[in-house]
């Protein structure tokens, strides 16, 4: 029994799936409905684009320090100043701020980044409850997807500082560590800003994960609980300038 085969780009198609008409036709067609802006093809070339805004837009960026925090962070909490003496600090030792764009105390790191004289970077996301980028952002870029915007923070940062946070920021974190763990990236420290919030998580992951061998030692020594965010910063500085004189690098 001979099936009529269609051949659509590297698709192969057959019997049923065979369609009336070609992708020509159908794209010629000003009848045709707009359903197509909404078809998973379509969306591929939509996270294509993403990809290349992001690496377009920081490729030139240089050496960057990623800020993680909650966006409910009030402009009163003391977490929102920390926000605000790590991201001057980040900008004084000469790295670029990374950080979601957001309210809170990404706009703390950014504002602190601003005043500092420093690049202030804000990668946004489409959101239902949030209104775009803060106005301490110097470059902006704005994402429909999270996995293209994720990429973006681990590829141009040098290293995490992370405040307090909710899922988001838990999120952000427990990737990056991933990469680690999995040598996705490498030398790639993070340090977590403000140990009354973070203790009790190094205590449940050592006397959870690590006790069931989920996790090991190493795993959870990658995670600098610090209370000061000049050592925030030094730490992630000290280890960059370990790795390029390793590499051979100048500093």
């Amino acid at each position: 029994m001979t099936t009529r085969e269609y051949r659509k780009g590297a698709t192969t198609l057959r019997g049923d799936r065979v369609p009336g008409t070609t992708t020509d036709a159908r794209l010629l067609d000003n009848a045709e409905s707009s359903d197509w802006l909404h078809t998973d093809p379509w969306r591929v070339l939509r996270i294509q684009s993403e990809f290349v805004e992001g690496f377009g837009a920081l490729a030139e960026l240089g050496p960057a320090i990623s800020v993680f925090g909650s966006a409910r962070t009030p402009v009163d909490s003391p977490y929102y100043a920390l926000g605000e003496q790590v991201g001057r600090l980040i900008a004084e030792a000469g790295y670029a701020v990374i950080t979601g764009g957001g309210p809170g105390a990404m706009e703390a790191a950014n504002k602190g980044a601003m005043a500092a004289g420093g690049t202030s970077v804000g990668l946004g996301i489409e959101l239902p409850f949030e209104n775009g980028l803060n106005p301490y952002v110097d470059l902006g870029v704005n994402f429909r997807y999270f996995f293209a915007r994720k990429t973006m923070f681990v590829k141009y940062a040098e290293g995490y500082v992370v405040l307090p946070g909710g899922f988001g920021t838990l999120d952000e974190l427990f990737e990056a560590i991933t990469l680690v763990q999995t040598q996705k990236v490498t030398s790639f420290p993070v340090v977590l800003l403000g140990s009354d919030f973070w203790t009790p998580m190094i205590d449940w992951l050592r006397g959870s994960l690590l006790a069931h061998g989920m996790i090991s030692e190493a795993d959870v020594e990658r995670l600098h609980v610090v209370d000061d965010p000049r050592e925030a910063v030094d730490l992630i500085v000290s280890s960059n300038d370990e790795r390029r004189a390793a590499a051979g690098r100048p500093e």
